[in-house]
């Protein structure tokens, strides 16, 4: 099995506790320090298992370690995929192909449409988590880049975007100001956004016929009860 942006491994473990006899984990990620931890634990966890980690980008083009055996299978859960564009789907796919090769499957993660008024709750929730998720990127510019950013003088914004059936994230400037990181400075009207971050939401048929273009075709498909979420099993062609 081979995890893209493995992080913690957390989904992961579920899934090992189903499979019966895996030949071998390859989580992928650009933190080598935590990802080298999380490979310790899961050693540890799953003391039969093979884990060959690789530090790298999983947008470009990898090999597998030559200690990995087996059928490989791609995971890529959750639904990192809609924070993709569409060329970078087209190159993430092509790359996931030949990572994967000519027996590969792949299983990934697709939030799909709904209704907005769905969507807007979820993004800006009353208990305000993503409101401070979305605001730390100033705290980070802060820290990091050395400047002076007044959280409390942005407002976090998620606006349904449905030319490009997407979540926006912004951060709206509540009062006309001025900002310097580092020796430059940048001016904020009142209402003024920064945008952070988007979050796709797809149709399943219109995302099957783009990711066949690369190579891969639809075997399974698996939805909640309410049509919010789906788990696609993809073979390689």
């Amino acid at each position: 099995m081979v995890e893209y942006g493995a992080g913690a491994s957390t989904k992961t473990r579920i899934l090992l506790d189903h499979l019966a006899a895996p030949a071998g984990y390859v989580p992928i990620d650009v933190s080598e320090d935590f990802l080298l931890q999380t490979a310790d634990g899961l050693r540890r966890d799953y003391p039969d298992l093979p884990v060959h980690p690789i530090v790298g980008d999983f947008m470009i083009r990898l090999g597998l370690p030559a200690e990995a055996t087996g059928r490989p299978v791609g995971f890529f859960p959750g639904s990192t995929i809609g924070n993709l564009d569409d060329d970078s789907i087209d190159a993430f796919m092509r790359a996931a192909r030949a990572l994967l090769g000519e027996s590969g499957q792949f299983v990934i993660g697709v939030d799909l449409r709904k209704s907005p008024d769905i969507l807007i709750p979820a993004y800006d929730d009353a208990a305000g988590v993503t409101a401070t998720f979305n605001l730390n990127l100033l705290t980070r510019i802060n820290r990091e880049l050395d400047a002076n950013f007044d959280l409390a003088a942005f407002a976090h914004r998620a606006i349904w975007n449905d030319d490009k059936s997407r979540i926006e994230m912004h951060l709206e400037s509540r009062i006309d100001q001025q900002v310097t990181i580092a020796e430059d400075r940048f001016s904020f009207n009142k209402g003024e956004t920064i945008h952070t971050e988007n979050s796709r939401k797809f149709d399943l048929e219109a995302l099957s016929q783009q990711i066949s273009r690369a190579g891969w075709q639809t075997s399974r498909v698996w939805r909640d009860t309410r049509s919010y979420f789906a788990v696609i099993l993809l073979d390689a062609v």
